[in-house]
């Protein structure tokens, strides 16, 4: 069994790019920011993908919504056309790019759950608190 960070990244069996991220991700949980060398070693590995998570996390695209009583925690990026939802823990998202290219192994992880696992090492997005009934309904709008 892996470890699970604060970036929602098990260790066991995950690519390189994956292992970078999440190294990167774990120091900017500690000083909440990023350095240029940082900056350049994501954009070697995850090019264009990662100017789209960036804007996306400077914009505060990425939502977490908490459900109380029992405390269930729902990320959501707010995409162009679309609001995705996101599983960190599982890396996994509910955008084309993700069935598209990650599903064919073509790339690890969309500009979403990059977006998602840097806005959360940041502390650089929006948490909504809401009662655990509207829980159905806002996972019903989101899996379309």
């Amino acid at each position: 069994m892996g470890i699970t960070s604060a970036c929602g990244e098990n260790h066991v069996g995950k690519a390189p790019e994956l292992k970078i991220l999440e190294q990167i991700c774990r120091k900017a949980t500690e000083t909440k920011k990023l350095e240029e060398e940082e900056l350049t070693k994501l954009l070697n590995v995850f090019g264009e993908r990662l100017t789209r998570a960036m804007e996306t996390v400077k914009e505060r695209r990425v939502k977490r919504y908490i459900f109380s009583p029992r405390n269930r925690n729902v990320w959501i990026v707010v995409g162009k056309t679309r609001d995705y939802l996101i599983m960190p823990a599982a890396d996994f998202c509910t955008c084309d790019d993700f069935y598209f290219r990650v599903m064919d192994n073509q790339i690890h992880l969309c500009y979403h759950l990059i977006a998602q696992k840097l806005a959360n090492a940041l502390g650089n997005y929006d948490t909504f608190e809401e009662s655990e009934q509207l829980y159905g309904t806002l996972m019903k709008e989101w899996e379309r």
